[in-house]
């Protein structure tokens, strides 16, 4: 789950890291009421998505009448497809050194990765290719946590008091990824002002979904997910639909199976339309997941593949095939069924379609990637 850059910067504030002052506007009015008591300001759109300023979202203002203008242009803009309909102003911070920092869920270590670079501003993408060398990746064991001798010698030439605040802010960053359940507690860019004290001027948080119902007070907060039409009905509908850009349909049970079953699409040379975790339910969603998949226009093929365990195939593959007639697919389906059940879900589909289901996932796989091209 994303959060907007107002909701983010409280939970910064909350362990010990600076932020500018400032409040949320949404109207010219607004901001310049903000503007009144605050003097020179930033106006930055409030959106869940990066590249705010490349946008045309981020203005500096050196008037109340200024932040009106900037406030009231910012919201009339949509960046990414999503609308603005409010603006953060903020304090200008006089600025002495800008750096980058974030921790992060990290799938090579599986554990959480620190990321520092003195080369702040720009977006990592752009530090790492431009600067690899200045970037920074520090692993961190969750037993242990962010060990001080680690960052102490992870860290490149900073001295003296600049040093000091940047250790002690990376190590509270560490604790506000950790104490909500982040997946990224990002700061872009974290600054040294004039004092030598370490100021965030933005922050991109992103709470880690599993952690959604541990965190239901936070969760309030963050940003409705942007959904295309076809994710909105699954939603509905109680699945996990998410809408791709290939032309493989994929229906299977389970996160794990669905999952494999697209790296196994892209393998074999194919692209996946949709990931679509259904898991035991394909026996009273059966219709519900075939129509969302296959309202999909891309789909050229589709993928059927269940693997039983505690579920088993035959309850899912009767669901699937009690919806066949009334939705009656237009395209070539595959199927792959092993696990529990196995045998007679293979005689159910034998029966009712005269087709038969593949010895293998992967020649389904390849089956129904050579058939979308």
């Amino acid at each position: 789950m994303n959060f907007e850059e107002h909701a983010a910067k409280p939970l910064l504030k909350a362990v010990g890291i600076a932020v500018p002052d400032g409040g949320l506007a949404r109207s010219g009015d607004e901001a310049a009421a903000l503007a009144e008591k605050i003097g020179a300001c930033v106006v930055k759109a409030q959106v869940p998505t990066g590249k705010r300023g490349k946008a045309g979202g981020i203005a500096l203002a050196a008037t109340p009448d200024e932040a009106r203008g900037e406030a009231a242009r910012i919201l009339a803009l949509e960046i990414a497809g999503f609308p603005v309909n409010s603006v953060l102003v903020e304090q200008q911070v006089p600025i002495t050194k800008e750096f980058y920092a974030a921790v992060l869920n990290d799938s090579d270590t599986k554990g959480p990765l620190l990321l520092f670079s003195a080369e702040g501003g720009m977006d990592i993408e752009e530090i790492a290719q431009k600067h690899p060398g200045a970037l920074v990746r520090l692993p961190i064991d969750i037993r242990k946590g962010l060990e001080a001798d680690a960052l102490e010698v992870a860290i490149p030439d900073i001295d003296g008091a600049e040093r000091a605040a940047l250790l002690d802010t990376l190590t509270r960053l560490y604790q506000a990824y950790i104490e909500n359940d982040a997946e990224l507690m990002e700061i872009n860019p974290l600054v040294a002002a004039q004092d030598g004290k370490t100021i965030a001027l933005d922050c991109k948080f992103i709470l880690d979904d599993s952690a959604i119902r541990r965190q239901g007070d936070l969760a309030d907060s963050g940003a409705p997910e942007k959904l295309t039409e076809l994710e909105s009905r699954g939603q509905e509908i109680g699945f996990k639909y998410i809408e791709l850009e290939g032309n493989v349909g994929v229906l299977s049970n389970g996160a794990g199976l669905t999952m494999t079953t697209m790296d196994a699409i892209s393998h074999y040379g194919g692209t996946p339309a949709n990931f679509l975790e259904i898991g035991g339910n394909a026996f009273v969603l059966g219709k519900q997941a075939l129509e969302v998949v296959l309202a999909n226009p891309r789909v050229k093929s589709l993928l059927i593949n269940f693997c039983g365990a505690i579920a088993r195939t035959d309850v899912m593959t009767g669901g699937v095939l009690e919806a066949w007639d009334e939705v009656n697919p237009q395209v070539p389906v595959f199927w792959s069924i092993s696990g529990t059940g196995e045998d007679e879900a293979r005689a159910m589909l034998k029966d009712k379609l005269g087709a038969t289901s593949y010895p293998t996932m992967d020649e389904a796989v390849r089956a129904a990637v050579e058939a979308a091209k």
